[in-house]
């Protein structure tokens, strides 16, 4: 794919450069403007995309698997996501990893790397895969704003009061805003944006995981069994398929290689640290720090509600008292997903405007000139009507686990194994059939499984959903 070194920066970088340009105190090697990042704002990028809606959903999935096989998941997929993100990033550059050639985004690593077939089924993969977050999240956006208006309305009219919201008017109002936000130029723009919505995912869910002891103290026992709910509280059929619809939240509470390529181009290289080895660090960092947060709101939430664990935990039954610490939690929650919203929609914006520009290099609708001003018309147009289409099929579809299920089930294997496996032995020359290549290849297998059985379970989630299910009338009762 050709890259527009002017593009990258929003069409804001003027002049010819050559990629060959020698770096300066304002252009890097590659002849775009100085990037800046550093190992935090990384960590924040990388928090902000990870912490996301998903956490919520973990006591859930917790309940489904039980004590021995829950938090034995939870590990496995922060092992996993970390060791193949550490192979992403060092696909980074092609060749030498100080003077290699960049690839900008996921899709032009698995290009340099993998070759021309594969880019393509990349590229709609991840794209699939991150418009298909950014549903999930305008989802859990309303979810939250909801559960305000409801415990708002429980604690004037007492926990028997009609208390009934829609979602719908929340999903426009949020698009409303996504819309506004989405006007920053590109990805290098957001670095406060993710600043601020990570400081918001450790708030909610420090309170999450608060509420969570606080009904375990009031419980005085620890609910839950080693096994996970019970066939008789459900069917076998739906042991099953909630089971393996567990596995598909787990891997989108995890899911953020879509964008690992993109937060890597953001950060500075210095004599002491190249590219990947500033990643490497952020993403044991963020793993780390998540995976804690994670275990203590799973096994948290599922000690304190056993198998009734509430498919989102701040908006499940019980967390009404107090009212406005829940609300507090969930204003956090709505602050981090309209951030993380804009973390997985600017890598679509920038593939969309950049073959525009290759396509229609001449094109006065893509740039115009108004009072002496560069107005990309082009970019405000296309940028509204993704977020309008996003917020319609949220409307049309707002089951929180079940998509976040299949989102993480799609997204799971082709983007944070299959590839980055395939490119680090493309990278490394591992012999066909060696050890390394065999383990690595058992690890791919196993997590193809995984994945397919995940989105069995959440499909068939939606399906149930959609048997009483009715268009446009997202209320909670």
């Amino acid at each position: 794919m050709k890259t527009d070194a002017n593009f990258h920066q929003g069409f804001e970088v003027s002049g010819d450069l050559s990629s060959e340009q020698v770096p300066s105190t304002f252009f890097d090697d590659d002849g775009r403007p100085k990037r800046t990042g550093s190992l935090w704002s990384a960590s924040a990028h990388i928090i902000t995309a990870v912490i996301g809606s998903g956490v919520l959903a973990l006591a859930w999935a917790t309940a489904q698997l039980g004590w021995i096989a829950g938090p034995t998941v939870l590990f496995m997929f922060s092992f996993i996501t970390y060791y193949c993100s550490c192979l992403l990033a060092s696909c980074y550059r092609t060749g030498d990893p100080i003077t290699g050639k960049r690839n900008y985004t996921y899709m032009e690593a698995v290009k340099s790397n993998l070759g021309g077939f594969k880019f393509k089924i990349c590229g709609f993969i991840q794209y699939f895969n991150l418009t298909g977050t950014t549903i999930g999240y305008t989802i859990a956006a309303s979810i939250s704003m909801v559960s305000i208006n409801r415990s708002n309305c429980f604690h004037e009219k007492g926990h028997d009061g009609a208390c009934g919201v829609s979602g719908t008017p929340f999903m426009v109002l949020f698009g409303v805003v996504e819309i506004l936000l989405s006007q920053i130029p590109n990805f290098h723009e957001i670095s406060w944006l993710s600043m601020v919505a990570a400081v918001m995912s450790f708030t909610y869910s420090a309170i999450g995981l608060a509420l969570g002891i606080a009904k375990f103290s009031e419980n005085g026992k620890i609910k839950g069994s080693l096994s996970g709910i019970s066939v008789g509280e459900v069917t076998q059929t739906q042991k099953i398929w909630r089971s393996f619809q567990a596995f598909g939240a787990i891997a989108f509470a995890y899911s953020y290689s879509t964008v690992l390529i993109e937060i890597e181009d953001t950060i500075k290289a210095t004599p002491k640290s190249t590219e990947q080895k500033t990643m490497k660090r952020a993403t044991l960092i963020s793993v780390i720090t998540t995976t804690m947060f994670y275990m203590l709101c799973g096994c948290f939430g599922y000690a304190a509600f056993g198998d009734h664990a509430p498919g989102n935990l701040l908006t499940g039954f019980g967390f009404f008292d107090p009212f406005w610490l829940v609300d507090i939690a969930n204003v956090a929650i709505i602050v981090h997903l309209v951030g993380a919203y804009q973390v997985f929609a600017q890598p679509i914006f920038a593939f969309v405007e950049q073959s525009a520009t290759e396509y229609f290099p001449k094109s006065k609708f893509i740039e115009i000139n108004v009072f002496g001003f560069k107005l990309n018309s082009f970019k405000m147009i296309w940028r509204t009507m993704f977020v309008c289409m996003t917020t319609i099929v949220a409307m049309l579809m707002p089951f929180f686990e079940d998509v976040v299920g299949i989102l993480g089930a799609i997204g799971f294997w082709p983007l944070t194994v299959y590839f980055p496996v395939e490119m680090y032995i493309v990278q490394k020359k591992i012999p066909k059939w060696s050890k390394k290549w065999i383990l690595s290849q058992m690890l791919s297998v196993s997590c193809l499984v995984i994945s397919i059985c995940a989105a069995a379970g959440s499909i068939a989630g939606v399906i149930k959903d959609l048997q009483v299910y009715k268009p446009f009338k997202t209320n909670m009762h």
